[in-house]
Formats: C-alpha cells, sequence, structure tokens
C-alpha cells in the first residue's frame, strides 16, 4: 500500500490550511496514495497566541471540515489529521479525524494530554476516555494515536493486540533540547515492540520538528522528511509485516492480554 505523509507550519487562518489540506490531498491521489497522514491541530494555530488554537476551534459540521469533505469525494484516498472541536467552558477537544470520499470514517479524541515540558494542554483541553477503533484501509487494519499518545507504550499494544498492523500518529511535536532523538527513538520503538508499520506526520516550523516518518515493523524508518514543508511517499509490504511477525511472534507471546487495559477500551 502507498501512504503519504505532508507536513507544513500551521496557519492562523484556517481557510488557509483548508487550502494546504486540499492540495495535499490531491498531490497525494495523483501518486496513488491511498491513505494521507497530516498533523495534529491543523485549523489554525498562531506560536504568538497559545490559545487561538481554542478560540478558532470549528465544529465538525463546520466550513471546515465540510469543505475537506466535499473535496475528498472525488478522491479515493483516506485522510486522517486532529483539530480542535469546541467542547464548552472555553475549552475543546482535540479530535483526530479519518475522512474518505466525503464521509467521515471514524473519530478519537485524545487520551494522553501533553502536561509536560512546561507546557500544560489540559488547561484548555478536554481528555478523551476511550481508545480509538480499528480502521480498515485496502488490506491494512489501522490504529490511531495523537502525538503525546506516542509515549505511552501500553496504548500502542492494546492497539496491537486488537488487531493492528499500521499506527497512524498525527504529531505537533515541540522542538526542544533532544527532541528529534526522542521523536525517532520512540516511533521506532512502538513499532518494534508491535511489530507494526508506523506512519507519524508531524508539524514543521519555528516551533515544531516536521521530521514526519514511516517506520517498519523492525523499527527501520523507510522514509523520513526534513524540517520544512514536504509531502514523502512510503510502500507498506504486507507480505513483510506478515514474515516479520512469524520470525518474531511477540504478540502471541504477549503475556498480558487479559489485562483490564487491553480487553476494555474503556479507561479508567
Amino acid at each position: 500500500m502507498n501512504i503519504a505523509l505532508g507536513q507544513w507550519q500551521v496557519s492562523r487562518e484556517w481557510q488557509e490550511n483548508a487550502n494546504t489540506i486540499i492540495q495535499l490531498m490531491q498531490d497525494a491521489d495523483r501518486q496513488a496514495a491511498r491513505l494521507l497522514v497530516l498533523p495534529e491541530a491543523v485549523l489554525a494555530r498562531d506560536n504568538q497566541d497559545s490559545h487561538w488554537v481554542i478560540d478558532a476551534a470549528q465544529p465538525l459540521d463546520g466550513p471546515f471540515i465540510s469543505q475537506l469533505l466535499a473535496a475528498s469525494r472525488t478522491l479515493s484516498l483516506t485522510t486522517l489529521f486532529t483539530l480542535h472541536v469546541p467542547a464548552g467552558d472555553n475549552k475543546a477537544r482535540n479530535v483526530l479525524v479519518a475522512l474518505r470520499q466525503g464521509e467521515i470514517l471514524l473519530t478519537y479524541d485524545k487520551i494522553h494530554l501533553y502536561d509536560a515540558f512546561t507546557v500544560r494542554e489540559s488547561d484548555s483541553v478536554v481528555a478523551g476516555q476511550t481508545l480509538p477503533p480499528l480502521l480498515q484501509i485496502d488490506d491494512f487494519k489501522v490504529g490511531v494515536m495523537t502525538c503525546y499518545d506516542l509515549r505511552f507504550p501500553e496504548m500502542a499494544r492494546a492497539l496491537a493486540l486488537q488487531g493492528a498492523e499500521l499506527l497512524v500518529l498525527p504529531a505537533a511535536w515541540l522542538k526542544g533540547a533532544n527532541k528529534e532523538l526522542h521523536w525517532e527513538l520512540l516511533t521506532r520503538a512502538r513499532a518494534l515492540e508491535n511489530t507494526c508499520y508506523i506512519a507519524a506526520s508531524g508539524e514543521c516550523g519555528v516551533k515544531n520538528i516536521g521530521h514526519s516518518l514511516v517506520v517498519d515493523p523492525l523499527g527501520l524508518v523507510i522514509a523520513q522528511a526534513g524540517e520544512r514543508p514536504q509531502l514523502i511517499f512510503a510502500q507498506l509490504d504486507k507480505t513483510h509485516l506478515t514474515a516479520v511477525r512469524q520470525q518474531l511472534p511477540v504478540l502471541q507471546h504477549c503475556r498480558l492480554r487479559s489485562a483490564p487495559a487491553f480487553v476494555s477500551p474503556t479507561l479508567y
């Protein structure tokens, strides 16, 4: 399966970002991509006003999503990203959306909020409470996560035990000491320990690192972007994934399948 990852610096104006996404969708579709993974919080961002993502939030039936759904109707690929949706009390939900051919296939509210490295996402965002369902794209079962979720191996393992073969992660990974190292180390670890492909797309620009990447089930980086706006592609091979899982059957050997966190999609 051919997949694409797009990254850019998100603008303050939602219409500019919608135009960018539509162009990326069209470019990826022209190159026969079946999946396009975009960054986290793509609706609007102002690096001088951290609350702007909340002020600019739109409902899922608002003009931002409506334009993307309309553009997707003539395309065959699935597009995946997150945006902020109003939640009341001057807060929002960080919602991952997967859309294809004019329909929303899946939504997921980010579970793990980024209260780390002097940032407090929970001050303005309401945390999700349930693990997302898997999404079928061609021959691959796809599990979704958002940014800070990457630092919680139990979430990736839960999705893998449900059958995920590809883990997809929109992100806005903040710059900082060793943060690029954390990004690559964690994506490669989640791929290897679960024998899954991982496609992680990160916003680039003055605040976030970019470096979108695709990792194979043995933890090898097979495609990677730099720090500038870019659209990259990678081929996922189901035969390779099957062979890796035969050679390294960690999911079969896992003895924690009956642990509550892996049985119920509800978090406690």
